[in-house]
């Protein structure tokens, strides 16, 4: 199974012993959705609702840190999901959450991973069939296993201003990125890690929602000043659609980390430098 599958794919397999389907649905509060209510109305059929909202760390006081191997464990139990599951995942949202679901679950030592190429969007756009409801799934016993993902925290990204090791992609859009105006997400002041560079995860999507091709992808990167042969730490406003860069460059048979606490912990701490204007 490729990472990335056509809905032709999953029309085609879906019923397939050992297939996990799962919703990876994520909103921002501004957006005013209910992930959870919006997968009870419709579904792709045989999709379980991961609950990405949830897989995360409660005692952090950051909105979106990886969960401890225990919490995340307990979810993946709860799924009734088994190592070795082939496991698609897809959202409806425009943050394009369920990039955040395979980063989550491939740091978590499941290692057939898919993303549905468009989402629910295209699914349903081309008139496939949904089911609603919530069907009970079994439990199954999952041992908690440290998280493997490359991760970055604050004092990396301190670090590597003056060492540039990395280069940092901001998936954020560009105004958030430049200061221009106000992080209305976190309630915080725009701006960036200083030498970070702007990416916005939707450049590296076509009009449809799916993803770009190869070519595409490494001209989008270029001509945000990145070369992604080198190596990269994403940041965004909180993990989420910096998740979609690192799987960008999984698409290009490369590798990157992610800084969990993003926007969110730099711009929030007074300590940290910030930059305004374009890259």
């Amino acid at each position: 199974m490729h990472s990335l599958v056509s809905t032709d794919w999953l029309g085609e397999h879906m019923q397939e012993p050992g297939l996990r389907i799962l919703d990876a649905s994520l909103h921002l509060p501004a957006a005013g959705r209910d992930a959870a209510a919006e997968f009870a109305i419709g579904h792709i059929p045989g999709a379980s609702f991961l609950d990405l909202a949830a897989l995360r760390d409660p005692s952090s006081a950051l909105p979106n840190t990886l969960p401890t191997p225990a919490q995340a464990a307990a979810r993946f139990a709860a799924l009734g999901l088994a190592r070795g599951d082939r496991i698609v995942l897809y959202d409806d949202s425009a943050l394009l959450s369920a990039a955040r679901g395979w980063f989550v679950l491939r740091g978590f030592g499941f290692g057939h991973i898919a993303l549905l190429d468009g989402g629910l969007g295209k699914w349903r756009a081309e008139g496939r069939p949904l089911e609603s409801g919530i069907t009970s799934i079994a439990a199954t016993d999952f041992a908690p296993t440290e998280f493997t993902g490359a991760t970055r925290d604050k004092a990396d990204m301190l670090a590597n201003i003056s060492s540039a090791a990395e280069q940092v992609v901001d998936a954020r859009d560009s105004e958030r990125f430049a200061g221009t105006g106000a992080d209305m997400v976190h309630g915080l002041p725009g701006g960036h890690i200083p030498g970070a560079r702007n990416l916005h995860y939707r450049d590296l999507l076509r009009p449809d929602g799916t993803f770009r091709p190869a070519t595409e992808l490494r001209a989008a990167f270029a001509a945000a000043g990145i070369d992604p042969a080198r190596p990269i730490a994403a940041s965004c406003g909180s993990g989420v659609t910096a998740s979609a860069v690192l799987f960008a460059l999984h698409l290009l048979g490369l590798e990157g980390a992610l800084y969990d606490g993003s926007w969110s912990e730099w711009g929030a701490d007074p300590a940290t430098p910030k930059a305004t204007g374009p890259a």
